[in-house]
């Protein structure tokens, strides 16, 4: 698949107009820097994206869902650096309270894997969403070896949790790339600061996780599935039009 590669090519495809739909995904936005980026890409190349935040409240504060609406909103602007193309993300934020379920996995020898869990669940949770809307990929800023949970084997770990292709715009970029591409598009200075999703995460997180250990971990608290489903069914929202 073509899409821009720089901000200025995406600048140019937005002035172009909207243009044809390739398709739609639901995105996992954070407060951070680089899933805004990675909307915007695949905005660029014409792609609806529904964005969904893991919120976790109360472990953390409201900070990580204020940062991705407003980014989010600088993204859908008309005057935004998406132009008219901004209007293809879609104007409410689906939330998912996920702290008292991740909380499941601090204890035990599942805490080493706290943040593969953490992505799985994600995704599970976004593959619902996506089933409610009619999208046919997840979306993510993951890049390769950021984060303990982005080394080549967690990934796949991870993938295994989406029923569906998981797209990754930024995965073999350099982090000041990313940067760069934030502060092009206005972004960079609403996500910049601390993340706080490692609050309850272990001193020492695995690199390779065990999926049979995964799996064990998960069915011992009630499966993925289900820990998903309670998180989605008690989701909020929030409006990007502001």
């Amino acid at each position: 698949m073509l899409m821009p590669s720089s901000p200025v090519a995406m600048s140019m495809s937005a002035e172009n107009g909207a243009g044809e739909v390739v398709g739609r995904a639901v995105a996992l936005v954070s407060g951070g820097i680089d899933s805004p980026v990675a909307v915007a890409r695949m905005v660029s190349a014409g792609w609806e994206v529904i964005p969904l935040h893991c919120s976790q409240e109360p472990v953390t504060g409201p900070e990580a869902q204020e940062k991705t609406v407003e980014a989010l909103r600088r993204l859908r602007g008309q005057d935004g650096p998406l132009g008219g193309m901004g209007a293809r993300i879609d104007g409410t934020l689906r939330v998912a309270p996920v702290a008292q379920t991740l909380a499941l996995f601090t204890d035990g020898e599942c805490h080493r894997d706290y943040f593969v869990h953490m992505k799985r669940l994600f995704n599970a949770i976004a593959c619902l969403l996506a089933d409610e809307v009619g999208a046919s990929h997840l979306l993510t800023g993951e890049n390769l070896g950021q984060v303990s949970s982005q080394t080549l084997g967690n990934m796949g770990a991870v993938e295994r949790a989406s029923d569906r292709p998981v797209l990754r715009p930024l995965l073999g970029m350099d982090k000041q790339e990313i940067v760069d591409e934030a502060r092009s598009l206005g972004t960079f200075t609403i996500s910049e600061g601390p993340e706080m999703c490692d609050a309850l995460g272990p001193a020492h997180p695995t690199t390779v996780a065990n999926i049979g250990r995964l799996l064990r971990n998960e069915d011992a608290r009630g499966g993925l599935a289900q820990l998903a489903l309670s998180c989605h069914e008690n989701r909020e929202t929030a409006s990007l039009d502001g």
